[in-house]
């Protein structure tokens, strides 16, 4: 596997990896096969807390609709924005815990995770008329095309 970093696992062995071992304890061969058909996306966020959600983005005869899976959010955690026909999407969340009656704990793992998700939105978008709605764990963001953008229905053509 030629261009990949030479680093040091277990002290003494120099092996080909990409610069860590993304599967401790686990043989080195496997990280090499995650790596050969996966490469680092699949396993680089794993440690890091950061998740990118799942996007549908349907084209229907009047909008194009975003629907994002973001289960466990407030509607106010949530920052939409447009600039220069770029739509951005992103959300923030510190979760804090006040267990104050015990505070010997042994370990204690506060929650944070973010995510940002931008769109270049086509021209047929009417950028001034788009909203927003969450509901059950799904941001859908509605995007209303402009009336030239809209699709016609089909006209069948007779021949004379």
């Amino acid at each position: 596997m030629s261009g990949l970093i030479p680093t040091t696992k277990n002290g003494n062995s120099k092996t080909a990896s990409l610069g860590y071992n993304m599967l401790p304890g686990f043989p080195s061969w496997i990280d090499e096969v995650i790596n050969k058909n996966f490469g680092t996306e699949f396993m680089s966020n794993f440690n890091t807390g950061i998740t990118l959600p799942a996007v549908n983005v349907l084209d229907t005869a009047n909008d194009y609709l975003v629907e994002m899976a973001v289960p466990g959010l407030k509607k106010s955690d949530f920052d939409i924005n447009i600039d220069n026909h770029v739509l951005s999407i992103s959300a923030e969340v510190k979760s804090e815990y006040e267990d104050v009656e015990n505070e010997s704990f042994t370990r204690r793992e506060f929650g944070y995770s973010s995510f940002k998700r931008t769109f270049t939105l086509p021209e047929s978008v009417e950028t001034d008329k788009i909203s927003a709605k969450y509901e059950d764990g799904i941001l859908k963001v509605t995007l209303p095309k402009r009336e030239e953008a809209k699709k016609k229905p089909l006209k069948n053509i007779k021949v004379s």
